[in-house]
């Protein structure tokens, strides 16, 4: 495992923000997995796991180790009367593994194309778009405990999913090293295509994994700007989860705010539409900025720091607050050392 002192992360964040790490390894086998617990364990310094760098925020410079998860492959280790078991190491490209999945004839992840970042990274936040989230095909993972070194397999139920939440998030955040995940696609699948525009585009069309999945992706390049091309992390901000009295509310007062049902008589409303209702979207300070075309993504224009993104941010939650009652939370991990 080669160890690099004071590195750029630049490219390994999509703000493609310049920050630094005091030091710097890539992950690519179990031995340098192995040999990265020992010297935490030598160091006492803090660890930040990175996988493609899309959810992520840096405020300034960090002191301690990034890791970024370059681990590889994609096998079938399992089949039954209803599923093919689908395992794929952390390090994969999220959008490549759905492709995989497709190309090869297996439905489950058609939903959740194009969405950057890495397999391994995926669990964290409970990935989701156009009515489907991974708790919705995960069958298990495997991770390292970083405390311990020892290896623990995950059911779905112990990941403890919730909207845009995991364990991994929520109660184990920085413990847990995520080496794999296993999907379990259906043999006989129920597509989800009622997402606005989604049925639309597939008029005429097959209805398979392929055609929904190319309607997804054509739906997300109309609408969010490429990581390569302009610096951003896809949504900034969580859809609120509204009680059923408090949307009600501003229902009558907003007849054009949009309403979900959730579990717990919740109603999940557009983050989008709160700001864009507030006068944010394309607008711009400095190089920091909320996208033209689309109001739940931030961009780097070009140089801005992360403390610019970070402000334009806490202004946008301050301002849906004030005209809504509604306190934005943030999708990305915000790294402040």
């Amino acid at each position: 495992m080669n160890i690099q002192k004071n590195h750029s992360l630049k490219k390994y964040n999509s703000f493609s923000v310049e920050t630094k790490s005091r030091y710097f390894c890539q992950i690519a086998s179990n031995d340098h997995i192995d040999a990265l617990l020992e010297w935490r364990q030598q160091s006492r310094l803090p660890l930040l796991l990175l996988g493609g760098g899309s959810n992520i925020l840096f405020i300034n410079d960090y002191q301690g180790m990034t890791a970024v998860i370059k681990t590889k492959g994609i096998v079938i280790v399992n089949e039954d009367s209803n599923y093919t078991y689908i395992k794929a190491s952390a390090g994969e490209n999220w959008h490549q593994f759905v492709r995989w999945t497709v190309e090869n004839g297996y439905a489950g992840l058609e939903n959740l194309s194009l969405i950057p970042g890495t397999v391994g990274a995926a669990p964290m936040q409970n990935i989701g778009a156009y009515g489907v989230e991974l708790a919705d095909v995960l069958y298990e993972l495997e991770a390292v405990e970083l405390s311990t070194g020892k290896r623990k397999i995950f059911s779905q139920q112990e990941c403890l999913f919730h909207y845009r939440d995991s364990f991994f998030k929520a109660n184990a955040f920085g413990q847990y090293l995520i080496q794999s995940i296993t999907i379990k696609s259906p043999k006989k699948p129920q597509w989800k295509i009622e997402y606005s525009g989604v049925k639309e585009s597939l008029k005429a069309q097959i209805i398979n994994a392929e055609t929904i999945s190319n309607s997804i992706i054509a739906l997300r390049q109309s609408k969010l700007p490429d990581p390569v091309v302009i610096g951003n992390a896809g949504s900034f901000f969580k859809n609120p989860l509204l009680s059923q009295s408090k949307w009600q509310a501003l229902k009558e007062l907003h007849p054009d705010l949009s309403g979900y049902p959730q579990a717990d008589e919740l109603m999940k409303t557009s983050a989008a539409w709160l700001i864009d209702q507030c006068g944010w979207k394309g607008k711009r300070k400095g190089n920091a900025g909320v996208y033209k075309k689309h109001a739940l993504v931030l961009v780097n224009h070009g140089d801005a720091s992360g403390e610019e993104i970070w402000k334009i941010a806490n202004d946008i939650i301050n301002s849906v607050n004030d005209k809504f009652g509604i306190k934005l939370e943030v999708e990305p991990r915000v790294i402040n050392c």
